[in-house]
């Protein structure tokens, strides 16, 4: 694992660029306080100060003159988020003060931080590991409370800590196989086959119950993609804009108004639901609504759930449905009847009936979606959560290793074959909460972060 100090001390605006009540500069390394000190002028020296304290002053150029009245927050190493003395500098919010403070940290000693620099020194620093690292950005870019709390878990560590416990575990039993293979000749029994099976079987099953966890910590993080579906002219476009409660969407008695796909974002009960208003599905000869209707087809593959929307004046179009079955799982199906509101429908092919236009019925669409995407996920708050691709292909190399470690006690083949895939596990674990990691690993995780963090 990569652990080397960096000497350099680092600088970033903090805060969203642009004008505001304030801006936050922030400043970590071992030459924080000496360089903040040479452009700061409060009542005594930064270095001088304790730990976790706010200080007034201003801040001056090399001709003594006055730049800002700032206020500076001090915190010493360890004790800082980035595990190294750190100020932050609150300045007015104008773009030209925080441009001119920063060149002149600029010409003290301080370069300007890279993306997520500041986080990564926090994890190299061992503040926090490599998953909580990446639910710091997770937070940032987290847009309902589902997303936000589940974030907050991993930060944490409600993941780690599980991650770390199974690594833990393998770490014990392939250190005990490789006890026995230093005693080979003396034939020294440290462990029988049948306890190892029993370990393996154990961590798999917690690895198992993670990987399932993922669709559901997905669809906490991102939220739902629903494809509105069905033929033209039933009701779709006048769904997506009642629940928008703006007319987003064309609505016409004409069909085959709707040509192009239309995606909104709407919150309900915490989850984030993407609505994709499709083309209505039909035989067309007009060019462009035969785009559309083929965009309506990849919205369908792409989509976490479909409604299949039909209306009281159309019989259930079983062709379409079908169709529609052909490129989705029906349980990822939800029918709808449109237009109740004009006239009532008994027909028991239809799982929910609403009025786009009165709103009557979309309290259970909106329940009966749930129940499609989040059925038997039965995860608490305080439940360990996989909502990251890479967590989960990591978790899925390591389930991989411990079959092939399982096989080779099968096939009783020997010590040497059963450690070697359950280091190999226990280094996938190692890689979540970055106990093993490499240049690349990182630098792919933390360029996704935005400047300042």
């Amino acid at each position: 694992m990569l652990l080397s100090q960096n000497e350099d001390t680092i600088t970033a605006l903090a805060t969203p660029p642009g004008t505001g009540a304030i801006s936050v500069i922030r400043v970590s390394g071992p030459q924080s306080f000496s360089s903040v000190d040479k452009i700061f002028r409060g009542k005594k020296n930064l270095h001088e100060c304790p730990s976790h304290t706010i200080h007034y002053g201003r801040i001056i150029d090399k001709g003594e003159q006055v730049i800002d009245d700032v206020l500076v927050s001090i915190f010493h190493s360890p004790n800082s988020y980035t595990g190294e003395d750190s100020v932050e500098i609150s300045t007015h919010g104008s773009h030209l003060i925080v441009q001119k403070i920063i060149s002149l940290l600029l010409e003290n000693d301080i370069r300007i931080a890279e993306p997520g620099e500041f986080t990564k020194r926090a994890f190299l620093n061992g503040r926090i590991d490599l998953a909580q690292a990446e639910a710091v950005a997770d937070i940032i870019n987290s847009r309902t409370e589902a997303s936000l709390r589940g974030a907050r878990n991993q930060l944490d560590g409600l993941l780690s800590q599980k991650v770390d416990l199974l690594r833990e575990m393998l770490i014990h039993t392939s250190s005990i196989i490789e006890l026995e293979l230093d005693f080979a000749e003396e034939d020294i029994k440290f462990f029988s086959l049948e306890e190892v099976v029993e370990k393996i079987d154990e961590i798999e099953k917690e690895i198992e119950n993670l990987l399932k966890s993922y669709s559901f910590g997905r669809i906490i993080k991102d939220g739902i993609n629903v494809a509105l579906v069905g033929k033209p002219n039933v009701g779709k476009s006048s769904l997506l804009n009642y629940l928008l409660k703006e007319a987003r969407a064309i609505v016409s008695e004409i069909p085959g108004t709707t040509r192009d796909i239309i995606r909104e974002e709407v919150t309900i009960d915490g989850i984030l639901f993407t609505l994709i208003d499709t083309a209505g599905i039909r035989i067309s000869d007009d060019v462009i609504e035969k785009e559309g209707v083929l965009r309506s087809r990849k919205a369908v593959d792409e989509a976490d759930v479909v409604l299949f929307m039909n209306d009281i004046y159309t019989d259930f179009s079983e062709d379409l449905y079908q169709e529609i079955i052909g490129m989705k799982s029906k349980e990822f199906i939800l029918t709808v009847v449109n237009k109740i509101d004009i006239q009532e429908n008994s027909n028991p092919l239809f799982e929910v009936k609403i009025s786009a236009r009165t709103g009557k019925g979309i309290d259970d669409l909106f329940k009966k979606l749930k129940e499609k995407t989040l059925a038997s996920k039965t995860y608490t708050e305080k439940t360990a959560i996989v909502s990251n691709l890479r967590h989960y292909d990591a978790l899925n190399k390591a389930y991989y290793h411990l079959q092939n470690a399982r096989k080779s006690i099968q096939e009783k083949m020997t010590g040497e074959f059963i450690s070697v895939d359950l280091r190999n596990a226990e280094n996938m674990l190692g890689e979540i909460i970055g106990k093993v990691t490499t240049d690349d690993i990182l630098n792919n995780i933390f360029s996704k972060f935005c400047i300042g963090k």
